[in-house]
């Protein structure tokens, strides 16, 4: 399927299709959510207050037991009260669910094997023997004993309370339940109910996640912005060495011949693929993979549920992720609905004069980086001419259906062969008996490389 009824979707028609007045607007909102001179005023605020009221450099955790990257960051805990002047207030949580989580199921057996390929690269583990999700028994126990923990000992004892409840060792973490201590099953619960209903109440949606000054830090990827920030206010100490940095981009000194395909599967409206969309074709370009481009609708328009909190957080992060990256991110014009449909209008006839990937690359950069009205024809000719190609051979190609049946395919394969539903997704295939390895997100581009990285090793 490529798109669902206005029916069927869960998302309103406003937010897949708005008016222009509305998309002018949204737009405005946007640029003015990530205006980084408005986000300097409220970190700057934030820390005055702090100043002012004598309080120490304060860190709010958010641990869900069930959630594998939450496991990765308990390892991280102890190290940043090592290497920062912080004092971390931890909280129990229950997975969101809803629309901030949809497919509860496949998101539990990706975040499981995701976590699985990251955990080495971070200097932490994940293990091996782990179940998709740990018992309901077990989970409630060790709720149980994080409870019963000061916020000094939760820092300690989480990591190791985690381990235990994610090899399923009932009888090790009984042991330990008896010697640390416990709360009942009835606190406990009330604990994880208040916990989540103050993350919902602040904005927020997963576990694993850190917040310094109003600012959240999803997971042990986003560390490195949270040590950015508190290196900022002066609460590193001196001599301490970082804990989480993203690790690098290498593919390795040796290429490819191409026998190695990577798939890159991007959407228009991605704030986060347009970070990082260029510099995957660049990937592929350096490593000597084949690449092949298979774009799909934005989520929203395929009827992937969405809310409000989970885009900001989105547009928000891209950028200081832009920042990090040393590309360009804002200004931004909404491109979700007719744009997006317009300019896939013209992938195929791009594709046929082997500039598919420049036509994206351009429209991508137009509406994240430049604001060019691409909802206008004068907007398309922009574009069109950006990835040099002719505007009077494009208009004939502009509002036909010949791209609807490749996306759908492209579709079907990300959701239903690779399970996946987010993007900027990724696929590395090659012949013999090795399976595909898949990832999604900008944020996983260093472990697509390092994926090539070993399957050229292999095969030499």
């Amino acid at each position: 399927m490529l798109e669902p009824s206005k029916k069927d979707n869960p998302n309103t028609s406003i937010t897949v299709d708005p008016p222009k007045p509305i998309r002018v607007l949204m737009s405005l909102m946007l640029n003015r959510m990530m205006d980084p001179v408005r986000l300097q005023k409220q970190r700057d605020a934030s820390e005055a207050e702090r100043q002012k009221s004598g309080a120490p450099h304060r860190v709010e955790y958010f641990h869900q037991l069930d959630d594998p990257y939450s496991h990765l960051s308990a390892q991280k805990l102890a190290d940043l009260t090592a290497a920062y002047d912080i004092e971390i207030v931890p909280h129990l949580i229950n997975a969101t669910g809803g629309k901030n989580q949809p497919y509860p199921e496949d998101l539990a057996s990706y975040a499981r094997r995701d976590a699985a390929a990251v955990a080495p690269h971070y200097n932490v583990s994940f293990p091996g023997n782990a179940g998709t999700l740990p018992r309901d028994d077990d989970r409630l126990l060790a709720a149980r004993i994080l409870a019963a923990a000061s916020p000094a000992d939760f820092v300690d004892r989480a990591a190791p309370v985690s381990d235990l409840l994610w090899v399923g060792d009932h009888s090790a973490l009984q042991a330990l339940a008896d010697e640390l201590g416990t709360v009942n099953d009835k606190e406990a619960l009330n604990r994880l109910a208040e916990d989540s209903a103050m993350l919902q109440k602040e904005g927020h949606y997963s576990g694993g996640t850190f917040r310094y000054a109003g600012e959240w830090f999803w997971g042990i990827d986003r560390l490195y912005h949270l040590e950015a920030r508190l290196k900022e206010r002066g609460a590193h100490k001196e001599g301490a060495a970082p804990v989480a940095d993203r690790p690098p981009l290498d593919w390795g000194a040796t290429k490819d011949n191409g026998t190695i395909t990577l798939e890159v599967f991007p959407s228009l409206r991605s704030p986060y693929t347009a970070i990082i969309f260029d510099k995957a074709c660049e990937l592929a370009d350096k490593s000597g993979v084949k690449l092949v481009v298979r774009p799909v609708l934005p989520m929203v328009m395929r009827g992937v549920p969405a809310t409000q909190n989970k885009g900001r957080y989105i547009f928000s992060d891209t950028k200081r992720e832009a920042d990090a990256l040393g590309v360009g991110y804002g200004p931004v014009y909404d491109p979700i609905g007719e744009p997006v449909r317009r300019a896939y209008s013209l992938f195929p006839w791009a594709a046929s004069q082997d500039k598919g990937r420049e036509l994206l690359s351009a429209f991508l950069d137009a509406a994240f980086r430049k604001a060019v009205r691409i909802d206008t024809d004068r907007g398309m000719k922009k574009v069109v001419e950006a990835a040099g190609l002719s505007w009077n051979e494009a208009k004939p190609h502009l509002g036909s259906d010949t791209w609807k049946a490749e996306v759908a395919e492209n579709q079907r394969v990300m959701t239903e062969d690779m399970q996946l539903w987010g993007v900027p997704s990724f696929r590395i295939s090659a012949p013999g008996s090795a399976p595909d390895f898949t990832a999604w997100g900008q944020d996983r581009l260093w472990l697509v490389a390092a994926e090539i990285k070993k399957r050229i090793a292999e095969n030499n």
